[in-house]
């Protein structure tokens, strides 16, 4: 599972990365927790919030998270009926 996780933040590093070629991996890292908001410790930083940080950088903040969209339900209703198990897919 971690070796997942290692490729996938390096496909998604390299190309962010390379438009940012004058900083060092950890100045371009400590921008990225920047801009994701993130105030703790770098080395703190989940791999996670990179992953999913570079996933939605250049969207809009409206945009749905990769991931939760097969979850998302339009009305509560639904919703509850789902998790109840009374609704199928």
């Amino acid at each position: 599972m971690k070796d997942h996780r290692i490729n996938e933040l390096i496909e998604l590093l390299h190309p962010a990365w390379k438009e940012d070629t004058d900083l060092n991996l950890l100045q371009f890292l400590q921008k990225l927790a920047t801009e994701a908001g993130y105030q703790g410790a770098l080395a703190d930083l989940s791999d996670d919030t990179l992953i999913y940080h570079l996933k939605m950088r250049g969207s809009a903040t409206t945009d749905e998270i990769p991931g939760l969209k097969k979850d998302y339900e339009e009305d509560f209703k639904t919703a509850i009926l789902r998790a109840r198990g009374i609704l199928k897919d």
